[in-house]
């Protein structure tokens, strides 16, 4: 007799999860129980699966509501039901429009019309009803003689089941509303009655209308839901027939396999292909490869680049396929961590490509395997980190201060008047799904319409999203497609395309093989110049490359993971260290980790080394291995499951003989790092990246610099790619109006910075500039004038960021003449004139400049001066320079610096500290540490320039400066006494 039920998948509405729903019908006596949440059927497969666990029949639906009004509830006789359902509800959501009032003529579904609209329905169909909830009855005999007795049922909303459950709802409605708890009447009539009853309960109410509890039984036991979830639910078939489909696969990777081991270890390779076809022939996968693999083609032909990472590049198929760039041959990676038949989650493949490429690709998805089986996948955002404190804060009325205060430390505030309601309810609300949201690259390709697995909804992002996220996918037989976007993509495409124009050269960024044997590219690594390559560039990764003395792609591929957090602050990070450069001089845990982890010196550095130690080490079955993986990094759900797993982890250890402390210490290690590791894959793969930019840094530094500029993506502000251009020879020019385009451009060894950097300048302004530029050069500002609509404003800003420099005149001669131009022109609608006016010519008195002028007139219309930052020092630069770090080893030193960035942590005593990375006045790069004691009395104080004393340390061939002492240094003032950038406090 429960027909409309809801959980807390109704956002913001019901308090009830799937499992407690299931919970409650057990402790009810109740057999069949029905989940039909508001306008989303996010919450079908986790209910069904409670509902199974705990012996109850489900049933799904789905209340569609207009706002705050009720429909209709539909349910579903079987899975075609549940398609029509989903199918209806994504007209709406789709679209954005209202329901209709009427559902339509569905053939597997129950539609239930309010009672209250049964004056506007006329004669109901087969398959329409109308609901009486408890609160309607009295309401019943009016009706009784437009309605037949089979037509009636008992729609009773249920919503929560005890006082705590109602005040859940309430506050979630005023969270809903973004009002005050005591206002939440005013938008809303919160619904008391709307609480879960027992079957007596509910009979006691309908004791007079014995029909209406016959009629709900009945039409409940003509609806059920099955569903298999060990099937996989992609797209089953990418030619005509299974067979063909693994024939095109065997051919594809045979003829990849000539082309990636022509110079390999082709027999070995080959014995691979076959291992991983036989096993993906098994499970089904050949369809799956072959999407993918078109994929890559579409965007092969529109000149895209692509990165295949993740788990996917541990499979020599996906390598010989072009998929990934990653040879697992070489790295000898576990094919079993991307497939194996004892994994019960699908798998999935992880494809970068540029930051703006991947709309397009995505397009293409949608376009070739259709609409309704295509869709992007959700994500729940919950109420975690803090956010329930912070919304309930908002409700119960607390100000803003009082908000921070209690999200800080809420322990300190639970005895206040309000303050002790949202301490005790805001935990409780942090697992609450809050609203969808969209999964960062997922992507889902069906067999069946979609409309059998979930409803559709538009986002902003203009695609399809489905209802359910990553864990329900895989729960039910999804594999997705994660693609993604990066920008160092980006720059890797632009400085491609910039070589062919600037230099007149063709290079294939994809020869990998190549990269890796390229001594100049070593010697480039082993440098630790890195800055614009992706993943390696930054301050912490150039100390991890230069502390390993790095020079090769295994070291790298280690390097990318061992940088990870867990890692790190595991001591793991500094112990591979110490024993790559000692590998003969240290003791393992144990002798089984040494032989599992021969290239890794022992120590667990990847994803991978969690499935080799659980199952290897500890004995657990290779499905459980992969869960504790999974469990570790944060992707399963299942908190009883995990702890099954650790238990048996234990209890194995203990029964192969393994001494307590060094079990302990295994764990520690998993513990400690695996949720924030990589897989081995993942790290290859973006060493292989790296070594793409290594490549553009090493032999075109100049077209790399002006890549990387122009995709505004990176670790460091766009000044210090063009002091890395300039380093490498480039001649940095202002943006000009005869020389710049809107991005930045490079011609021969000149980089002319684009006008998008100019702060202030309208892009249609500039848009302008350029095509007037390219029907004929401009020939003075007056010229200018007529023939671009910019306003004095813009003109301005032309002319101090020096864009009108090849005219001769100096910037206050061509700001008279602007200020006279424009005013001699009006409105000024850079209309082109009927006759010719005579050229008028001004003669002004000599106009004093100080070229310190310009300086500041960069740092605030570009964000930087395009000279060295010395020179506008106000004193002498002291102290010894970076390259002389090394003869100070131990002693105390003053260097003066250019503030790059700086990295605030926590140190283990809980008090912050910081990292440094400066430049010196020769343009060298230089690292410090600023401990917690000198950090709070010598705390960073914005950009500029600094002097620093401290003790110089070296550590691995690494030196770093141990600050005790931090100054920043005063500058020249701004001559026309404006203020100073940078400049001292």
């Amino acid at each position: 007799m429960y027909l409309n039920v809801h959980s807390y998948y109704s956002m913001r509405y019901g308090a009830l999860p799937p499992k407690r729903l299931a919970e409650l019908a057990v402790a009810s006596g109740v057999t069949a129980l029905a989940l039909t949440d508001i306008n989303t059927v996010s919450g079908v497969f986790e209910f069904v699966k409670a509902c199974r666990k705990a012996e109850i029949r489900p049933v799904v639906g789905v209340e569609f509501r207009n706002h705050l009004e009720v429909v209709y509830v539909c349910l579903a006789r079987n899975p075609d039901g549940f398609a029509e359902i989903n199918q209806h509800l994504s007209g709406g959501l789709l679209t954005g429009r209202a329901f209709p009032w009427r559902a339509p003529v569905f053939q597997h579904a129950y539609v239930i019309y309010p009672l209250h609209r049964l004056n506007q329905l006329g004669e109901l169909a087969e398959h329409e009803r109308v609901g009486v909830s408890s609160s309607e009855i009295s309401q019943l005999w009016r009706y009784r003689r437009k309605l037949k007795p089979q037509q009636v049922v008992i729609l009773q909303p249920m919503t929560y089941a005890t006082k705590r459950e109602f005040n859940y709802h309430k506050l979630l409605r005023a969270i809903a509303h973004n009002c005050l708890l005591s206002k939440l009447g005013e938008h809303e009539t919160v619904r008391e009655k709307a609480y879960w009853l027992t079957p007596d309960q509910l009979e006691t109410v309908f004791r007079d209308w014995p029909d209406l509890i016959r009629n709900t039984r009945n039409l409940l036991a003509t609806c059920s839901f099955e569903f298999d979830f060990t099937t996989f639910k992609n797209r089953k078939l990418y030619t005509p027939s299974k067979e063909d489909d693994m024939a095109l696969l065997r051919k594809l990777a045979d003829d990849g396999l000539r082309d990636r081991y022509a110079k390999g270890d082709l027999v070995r390779a080959r014995q691979r292909v076959e291992t991983e076809l036989t096993i993906i022939a098994q499970l089904d996968f050949s369809a799956y490869f072959l999407i993918t693999r078109d994929i890559i083609i579409h965007a092969h032909s529109r000149g895209y680049h692509h990165v295949g990472r993740g788990s996917g590049a541990n499979s020599v198929v996906a390598y010989c396929l072009g998929i990934s760039d990653v040879d697992p041959v070489e790295l000898d990676l576990y094919f079993e961590r991307f497939i194996n038949p004892s994994r019960k989650s699908p798998p999935d493949f992880d494809i970068d490509f540029s930051w703006d490429e991947r709309s397009e690709i995505i397009d293409y998805i949608f376009k070739k395997w259709g609409r309704h089986h295509v869709c992007l996948m959700a994500n729940y955002v919950t109420f975690q980190e803090k956010a329930a404190y912070r919304e309930l804060g908002k409700v119960f009325g607390l100000p803003k201060p009082e908000i921070d205060a209690l999200v800080a430390n809420p322990a300190a505030f639970a005895e206040g008047t309000y303050t002790q309601y949202i301490v005790r309810y805001a935990p409780e609300l942090e697992e609450f799904p809050n609203y969808l949201s969209i999964h960062a690259g997922g992507i889902l390709i069906s067999e069946q319409p979609l409309y059998y697995y979930t409803a559709l909804q538009m986002p902003p992002k203009g695609f399809p999203l489905g209802q359910f996220d990553m864990y329900v996918a895989e729960d039910i037989g999804f594999a997705k497609w994660d693609i993604l976007s990066q920008r160092g993509l980006g720059h890797i495409k632009e400085a491609v395309e910039l070589v062919r124009e600037n230099r007149q050269m063709t290079i294939d960024i994809h020869c990998i093989q190549a990269f890796k044997q390229d001594e100049k590219i070593r010697r480039q690594l082993q440098s630790h110049e890195t800055m614009g390559c992706f993943y390696i560039e930054s301050p912490a990764m150039r100390q991890l490359i230069w502390k390993l003395g790095c020079a090769d792609y295994p070291t790298l591929v280690a390097a990318s993971s061992i940088i990870r957090p867990g890692v790190a602050s595991s001591g793991m990070m500094s112990e591979y260290i110490r024993r790559h450069h000692n590998p003969d001089n240290y003791v393992p845990v144990h002798p089984k980790m040494q032989e599992l982890m021969q290239d890794t010196y022992g120590l667990m550095i990847y994803q991978e080394d969690v499935l080799k130690v659980a199952h290897q080490f500890a004995g657990l079955p290779m499905a459980d291995a992969d869960l504790l993986r999974r469990a570790m990094s944060g992707k399963s759900r299942s908190k009883d499951e995990f702890a099954r797993i650790v238990e048996s982890f234990f209890r194995n250890c203990k029964a192969l003989g393994y001494a307590q402390n060094v079990t302990d210490e295994v764990w520690r290690q998993m513990v400690s790092f695996a949720g924030y590791s990589f897989s081995k894959a993942h790290s290859a793969s973006y060493a292989v990246e790296s070594y793409q930019s290594l490549f553009l840094k090493t032999y075109f530094p100049l077209e790399f610099a002006v890549a990387v500029i122009n995709n505004f993506g990176g670790f460091y502000r766009t000044e210090f790619y063009v002091h890395e251009a300039r380093r490498w020879g480039a001649r940095i020019e202002a943006p000009d109006i005869h020389h710049s385009r809107y991005r930045t451009r490079i011609e021969g060894t000149t980089i002319w910075l684009g006008l998008v950097h100019v702060k202030g300048l309208e892009k249609n302004v500039a848009q302008e500039l350029l095509r007037q530029r390219s029907q004929q050069p401009f020939t003075d500002l007056e010229d200018f004038t007529r023939r671009v609509p910019a306003g004095l404003e813009q003109l301005i800003i032309l002319i101090r960021v020096g864009a009108f420099r090849s005219f001769g005149a100096t910037k206050k001669e061509l700001l008279w003449m602007a200020h006279a131009l424009v005013n001699r022109y009006g409105q000024h609608e850079a209309v082109m004139d009927l006759f010719e006016w005579p050229d008028v010519r001004w003669t002004l008195p000599a106009l004093w400049q100080d070229e310190l002028e310009d300086a500041y007139d960069e740092i605030e219309l570009l964000g930087f001066p395009l000279r060295s930052p010395f020179e506008l020092l106000a004193g002498e630069v002291r102290g010894i320079r970076a390259r002389e770090l090394f003869q100070y080893e131990g002693r105390t030193v003053c260097l003066t610096g250019y503030l790059i960035t700086y990295k605030r942590i926590t140190a283990r005593n809980g008090k912050p500290m910081a990292f440094g990375y400066f430049m010196d006045v020769e343009g060298h790069y230089f690292d410090t540490t600023h401990f917690p004691a000198v950090f709070e009395q010598y705390p960073f104080r914005g950009p500029g320039m600094y002097r620093i004393e401290g003790k110089v340390v070296v550590e691995f061939g690494f030196p770093s400066l141990e600050a005790r002492c931090l100054e920043k240094l005063p500058v020249k003032p701004d001559p026309r006494g404006a203020s100073t950038p940078g400049g001292s406090e």
